[in-house]
């Protein structure tokens, strides 16, 4: 697959971590590398190219098969890029030269910054930066394999020459008189705390002027700090922006998924979930002297619709049954696609008698409401409605009936062996909960609006049915009779 790395942006970064397969993903890391070697090459090319200013505090003898290697290496990981197209559906072949590619890196990444002197910029973020990087990409288990290696070469790097061992080094130094009885390696943080001292002397009382920046221009501790700033600051940069896209990728997917979960697709209504989670938080919230109303609305003979005209046209009707009842609705009332053709509305602080008349409103809008499909095909639909509200007397009942029953669950916990008081009086005494609605109210009041939806139904559909209604006849002929 080709990779054009000038038009890597949002989409396409995106599209690389959801949806290219592994070998493109892996030649994609490839192109990075090739990125990242490419500017350690052009570093080789500036030395060599100012030698005679850098060859004091630069080994140029080191530089020349330096530059090989990294030359060998840019060679093979652009290689690398174009090779994974072939193999990508073997994955057993994919999976071996991803462990190639990230341990042949590693270990470059490994000599580079023990030949430049070891630098905690470079090395930090090489560590951290890339392993993250190379983690979005391929096999995870041989990134962090890799990133194990990496440290253990870097403590390796640090610590072996206190031992007397010489490593390789790229930096050197042309010191009159040495200032520190040391080894002959000496390592970034030495290095520096000498040149700083050297730096400080050569400079009037340890201050910088203007007529001295050529002088520290041609200083070693200039130059290196340079150095590592130009191995390590791209490389931040782009893995900071790598990331910033991915969290930005990651908010998009969020909110991709919230949509999908709380929004039913073909309505543009809250799902049945949602709408269920919104009305529990409108029973949490609302105040002792406010009424909740419920709506359950179900359009009549829909199925003859379907079967009539097909369940495209179908879909049309509970689309702009669903616009219908948004635009009918203010915001604060919450509208869900229940299931099929069924709707539920609930309606926060809001009477019986003002859901009754807000209820008859939706089914005259409704029944006057045309579908037209084409010139031949005009008609419309009507819809039942069920209505249950709870008044605040209600839900002071309901709650007392709770406090009663925890504080009887309460006396019978007491009343259980000593050992088992003995227990809770060491762990601390179990409270009594607060009274509150139930956990299952939702379905109660969905139920009690349900039944009065049945009863529309039976009488003949298209009307509205009050479960608060039904409950009173219902007494009240119980009263008469005495039962």
């Amino acid at each position: 697959m080709a990779l054009s790395i000038s038009h890597l942006g949002y989409n396409k970064l995106s599209q690389a971590i959801f949806e290219w397969q592994a070998a493109d993903r892996t030649s994609l890391l490839a192109s990075f590398m090739v990125m990242e070697v490419s500017l350690h090459w052009l570093w080789c090319l500036f030395v060599w190219w100012r030698r005679d200013v850098y060859d004091t505090y630069v080994d140029i003898g080191l530089l020349y098969p330096l530059w090989f290697g990294v030359t060998l290496v840019a060679l093979f990981l652009l290689w690398m890029t174009t090779h994974f197209s072939p193999i990508k559906k073997n994955n057993r072949n994919l999976y071996k030269w991803q462990g190639i590619l990230i341990t042949v890196y590693s270990v470059y990444i490994a000599i580079v910054i023990l030949v430049l002197g070891h630098s905690s910029l470079v090395a930090g973020v090489s560590l951290v930066g890339g392993a993250m990087l190379g983690m979005m990409l391929i096999r995870r288990r041989y990134v962090w394999r890799a990133f194990l290696g990496h440290v253990a070469i870097i403590l390796a790097v640090t610590f072996i020459p206190y031992f007397g061992v010489t490593l390789p080094n790229l930096r050197q130094m042309t010191l009159t008189v040495v200032p520190l009885d040391t080894y002959s390696y000496i390592n970034y943080s030495e290095m520096t705390m000498i040149e700083n001292a050297i730096s400080a002397s050569i400079f009037k009382n340890g201050t910088l002027h203007w007529d001295s920046v050529n002088q520290l221009r041609r200083s070693s501790a200039f130059f290196w700090r340079s150095t590592h700033i130009y191995m390590a600051l791209p490389k931040a940069i782009f893995i900071i922006y790598m990331f910033r896209i991915l969290l930005l990728i990651l908010d998009d997917s969020k909110k991709e998924i919230l949509q999908h979960a709380n929004q039913d697709e073909l309505t543009q209504l809250k799902s049945r979930r949602y709408g269920l989670t919104q009305m529990k938080q409108v029973l949490k919230s609302v105040e002792d002297h406010q009424d909740i109303s419920i709506i359950l609305l179900d359009l009549d003979w829909f199925k003859d619709v379907n079967d009539s005209y097909g369940h495209e046209v179908g879909d049309r009707v509970l689309v702009e049954v669903a616009q219908t009842l948004l635009q009918s609705l203010t915001d604060e009332t919450i509208v869900s696609r229940y299931g099929g053709e069924e709707f539920l509305i609930v309606l926060p602080d809001t009477t019986h008698d003002t859901a009754m008349i807000i209820a008859e409103q939706l089914r005259r809008v409704i029944a006057k409401h045309v579908i037209t499909v084409d010139d031949s095909i005009i008609f419309s639909v009507t819809a039942s409605l069920g209505l249950y509200t709870l008044t605040h007397d209600e839900r002071t009942c309901i709650k007392q009936a709770c406090e009663t029953l925890n504080k009887k669950e309460a006396a019978q916990s007491l009343a259980k062996p000593q050992r088992i008081r003995s227990y809770s009086s060491k762990h601390g005494s179990r409270q009594t909960p607060t009274a509150q609605l139930p956990h299952d109210i939702c379905q109660r009041l969905i139920c009690m609006a349900d039944k009065a939806l049945y009863e529309a139904k039976d009488c003949g559909r298209d009307q509205v049915v009050s479960a608060n209604e039904m409950l009173a006849e219902n007494n009240t002929i119980a009263a008469l009779y005495g039962t």
